[in-house]
């Protein structure tokens, strides 16, 4: 095809954007952004109005800006091939369907729901276990090919309900290449006269589809394997129309790691988030997630791992995406945004977690405090927020203790912090630090003759309130000498 790439992404606003939804936008991006010149569209396919979710559009540009993908051309920014939205554009839906019928590509059919039903009972007693509405069945139902052309006008004039189909051939083997997975082929025997106008006027996906990627010059069409089994529809429309189809690429499945496809059940039994929202509602970083898509089917062909927006598009091809399904680990996701997260500044992690915290009812007024409690927190955490759910002792006492960690505290467990406590009270303010805290506590497990974790663990509990966390050395000399030691004054009467 001439000119430069053109792809579209081309979701339906019939819920938030799901994570596989992302993940075609995703490699439809990279894909325009690898070609110089390539233009990245968003197009709303809303034909299905009963199905149309408040806010879902929206959400759809939300989590693209998100992830830093700009569109070229859309709802939000416009364009030269507008609307971009279907819904906008019934009419000219409806003039290509009449022109399918005019070339005697298509039909009208008169038929209810109830007489299509009986066609499909009486069908299936006869021993066809999957009766479609097709080459044979056309023959006996009510539509322009049986009708006598005076009747089907009167029931034009006459405002009668009617949906347009397409004529599928009888005998005729469809083929096309796909750019993922080869040489792909169909028989239309198998296919049925799919409905391209419905009652309403409105197109369905399929009239809808070709229609706007041939006008919106739409070059590589890459899409999910579910859609491949309409792929010959696509292919008929095109021949009918005379127009020459662009070139198609069907993603592998996302697969979850329990296996099959990545269902919305399945996300949330393996704990996975299933929408882009749940990621931004999370605190994930946004190159994370992109990073860790890009590699969900697809590889640069050598080890690496870490690649930025910009450096997957200029790495990223088609024929480096596999065929087979790729699994959803999350745990590697984790290792991305750990990745993500570590590697800003303590100064930029500090500025985003202020309204964080504040959420959390902690006012952060020390900016020089709390961005050293993050540096001592961002190498333990995997998510923005778990700063603050295991940081939040650097902010207030601890008003409740971990029940797992209180497992820890031992009958002896009181009498060795006493003895600690009371050998750091006489540390003058300045001498109050990780190296002689650590230093005092190895004195006291050594008089005692006891280990080290025996006097560690009862010491984090009553100054963090957790079994877990930053050094502790570290963060007490944080905290202060008068906080720490009204810590352990608390948890000694509560605890002992």
């Amino acid at each position: 095809m001439e000119g430069s790439v053109r792809v579209r992404f081309a979701p339906s606003p019939t819920g938030f954007l799901h994570i596989g939804g992302l993940r075609t936008a995703l490699y439809n991006y990279l894909f325009a952004r690898s070609h110089e010149g390539g233009k990245f569209i968003l197009r709303i396919e809303d034909t299905d109005q009963s199905r149309y979710v408040e806010g879902a559009e929206q959400d759809i540009i939300r989590s693209l800006e998100w992830c830093g993908m700009s569109v070229d051309e859309g709802p939000a920014v416009g364009g030269d091939s507008g609307p971009y939205r279907q819904s906008e554009r019934k009419s000219i839906y409806n003039a290509y369907a009449e022109k399918l019928i005019e070339q005697d590509e298509a039909y009208y059919a008169f038929d209810t729901t109830d007489e299509i039903e009986q066609m499909r009972e009486r069908l299936q007693k006869s021993g066809n276990p999957s009766p479609k509405y097709d080459y044979i069945t056309r023959q006996s139902m009510k539509n322009s090919l049986t009708l006598p052309q005076d009747e089907v006008q009167k029931r034009l004039s006459a405002g009668e309900e009617y949906v347009v189909r397409l004529k599928v051939p009888r005998r005729e083997s469809i083929r096309f290449e796909d750019m993922i997975r080869g040489h792909v082929s169909f028989e239309s025997k198998g296919l049925d006269d799919q409905v391209l106008l419905k009652s309403d006027g409105m197109p369905t996906y399929h009239l809808a589809n070709v229609v706007d990627d041939h006008l919106m010059k739409i070059t590589h069409v890459i899409r999910g394997e579910e859609w491949l089994s309409s792929t010959p529809k696509h292919m008929l429309l095109y021949k009918a129309f005379g127009w020459e189809p662009p070139k198609m690429a069907h993603l592998p499945l996302i697969m979850s790691p329990s296996g099959g496809k990545l269902s919305k059940r399945k996300a949330e039994e393996e704990g996975i988030p299933v929408n882009t929202r749940d990621y931004i509602d999370l605190h994930y970083e946004p190159e994370a997630l992109v990073n860790f898509l890009a590699y969900l089917g697809w590889s640069p062909g050598d080890d690496s791992e870490i690649h930025s927006l910009e450096e997957l598009c200029r790495l990223f091809s088609l024929d480096r995406v596999s065929k087979g399904g790729a699994v959803f680990n999350h745990k590697k996701l984790l290792w991305y945004n750990e990745h993500y997260l570590r590697s800003q500044s303590d100064k930029m992690l500090a500025n985003r977690l202020k309204p964080l915290a504040e959420a959390h009812g902690v006012e952060l007024t020390d900016h020089d405090y709390l961005e050293q409690a993050v540096g001592l927190l961002k190498e333990r955490v995997s998510r923005l927020d778990e700063l603050i759910e295991m940081g939040l002792f650097f902010f207030r006492d601890p008003e409740e203790y971990d029940p797992k960690a209180l497992n820890k505290w031992k009958d002896g467990s009181s009498d060795l912090v006493k003895q600690y406590r009371g050998k750091i009270e006489k540390l003058p303010e300045s001498d109050f630090a990780a190296g002689t805290l650590k230093k005092t506590l190895e004195e006291v497990i050594e008089a005692n003759d006891v280990g080290f974790g025996k006097l560690m663990m009862p010491l984090r509990i009553a100054v963090t309130g957790q079994g877990f966390g930053p050094d502790l050395f570290q963060s007490m000399e944080l905290i202060g000498k008068d906080v720490v030691i009204r810590r352990i004054d608390t948890a000694l009467e509560r605890l002992s």
